[in-house]
């Protein structure tokens, strides 16, 4: 009797330790992507509602090379380093420009496009240049890249009447079709995408708030999946799968 008890107790200890061990080792099964989803053609929603977009092309891709699941979910993206830090996405890839600011609380991949911030003005505004925005109101996209590189040209930005934050670039430049403001700061990726659709309403200015470029982002300890990541990342522009996705949405390579 008891040695049957000791065979027992040894028996349940083997099984609590196999539990334990499953649960340390499992795996990352799924991967929550953030994104605004008003973000075109990066990632955007489609007429039947659906999320799309060149950044979604290139999540789906990687995360079947990584072997997991990926999961789309829109947020604010104002609040996209607490959404990240707070684990309620696991990346951050929407267009997501690198900056030194945001290394500080960010982990980022390697730079997968160039991006500049352009000016759009309507196709009769008389505005042709930066100084011409001295007195204007200008608007951008709040939480953006753009909001940083017009901080950085400070003169510029002290000439202005004011600077009119959104939610997103679309309702800044549908507010500049109706004359609310008087020219857009905006990611060139949507802007271009943005103008080619509604041709000889927009003008885009020869002058820029600068050149940057785009990475993934995720938290600074989730270094084992940043480096499948990049891996991924990697192997997609290796064997060409990245260039042929750029060419559904842009129409030629522009991947880095």
């Amino acid at each position: 009797m008891k040695m049957k008890k000791i065979m027992l107790s040894a028996l349940a200890l083997i099984l609590i330790g196999l539990l334990l061990a499953g649960c340390g080792g499992t795996a990352q099964k799924k991967i929550v992507v953030g994104l605004d989803d008003n973000f075109p053609p990066m990632g955007f929603r489609d007429d039947k509602n659906n999320i799309v977009g060149f950044d979604i092309d290139m999540a789906k891709e990687a995360s079947k090379r990584m072997g997991v699941q990926v999961e789309f979910k829109p947020i604010d993206w104002n609040s996209k380093e607490v959404e990240l830090s707070s684990k309620r996405v696991d990346m951050l890839w929407n267009g997501l420009t690198i900056t030194e600011k945001r290394k500080e609380n960010i982990a980022f991949t390697n730079a997968y496009m160039e991006n500049r911030q352009i000016i759009v003005v309507n196709s009769n505004s008389a505005i042709k240049g930066k100084t011409d925005l001295a007195g204007k109101v200008v608007g951008t996209q709040e939480g953006s890249s753009s909001v940083e590189a017009i901080e950085k040209d400070a003169a510029t930005l002290n000439s202005f009447k004011e600077l009119k934050k959104y939610p997103d670039y679309v309702a800044a430049l549908m507010d500049l079709k109706n004359g609310r403001v008087e020219a857009v700061v905006v990611d060139e990726v949507v802007g271009r995408y943005y103008i080619a659709k509604k041709p000889g309403e927009y003008v885009i200015l020869a002058d820029n708030f600068g050149f940057e470029e785009y990475g993934v982002g995720l938290r600074k300890d989730d270094k084992e999946l940043l480096t499948k990541l990049q891996k991924a990342l990697d192997d997609m522009k290796k064997d060409g799968t990245s260039a042929k996705i750029s060419k559904q949405w842009f129409g030629e390579d522009i991947v880095k």
